[in-house]
């Protein structure tokens, strides 16, 4: 059995996400996913899942292979709360399911990549705080937090990981530079699976800030 690289994407889809943001962001995904597609590692390895949240959180897209993944249009309500740290509680509970461990008689999964977008910050703060400890012991390979538009909480997320990036906007341009780097730091995690330590990410495009 091959060993697979999953990766988790867990995207806002509140109330404030609706219109060009979501559209964006839908066009986005199809871009990343064609473009991993034309890489022979990534096809070989990436098994990709999505996790959505606003008023709650859901699983878009289970844990699935590369090849396999067909998505239908995400949505965003007209208004409503974001439960992120809902997310991470699903997430949590996925990763422990479905990320196989080694045992003695085989090996098991690459280290997972966790990718978290919003343009906010968590409606439920204290269980997001308590779900941080535990993604934090699920020896993740890297977590990268975007911050998307201006209410996006930079320091909240860094609770989460010191890897975060800011949109400055949210129209097209941005969330399609946002994807082409997540697509490219996915290739580079396909690619150095069997390295230890933290997958050292590509240089983000121009719309893309890394908050240092």
């Amino acid at each position: 059995m091959s060993r697979r690289l999953p990766v988790y994407i867990l995207l806002d889809t509140s109330g404030s996400m609706r219109g060009e943001p979501i559209i964006s962001v839908n066009v986005g995904l199809q871009a990343m996913i064609g473009a991993l597609r034309q890489d022979p590692y990534a096809l070989e390895s990436v098994h990709l899942s999505i996790i959505t949240f606003d008023i709650e959180a859901r699983e878009y897209l289970p844990l699935t292979p590369l090849d396999d993944v067909s998505l239908g249009e995400i949505t965003a309500p007209d208004a409503g709360a974001t439960f992120m740290g809902a997310a991470l509680e699903l997430l949590i509970e996925r990763v422990d399911r479905d990320v196989r461990k080694t045992t003695a008689a085989s090996k098991g999964d690459w280290r997972p990549l966790l990718f978290v977008m919003t343009d906010g910050s968590p409606s439920d703060l204290h269980a997001f705080r308590e779900a941080v400890t535990e993604v934090k012991a699920r020896n993740f390979g890297s977590i990268i937090a975007c911050a998307a538009g201006p209410k996006a909480k930079h320091d909240v997320l860094r609770e989460l990981t010191d890897r975060v990036i800011v949109l400055d906007t949210m129209d097209a341009s941005a969330f399609s530079g946002f994807f082409k780097w997540v697509s490219a730091s996915v290739a580079v995690g396909s690619s150095s699976a069997g390295m230890n330590g933290q997958v050292s990410l590509p240089p983000p495009p121009p719309e893309v800030q890394l908050v240092l």
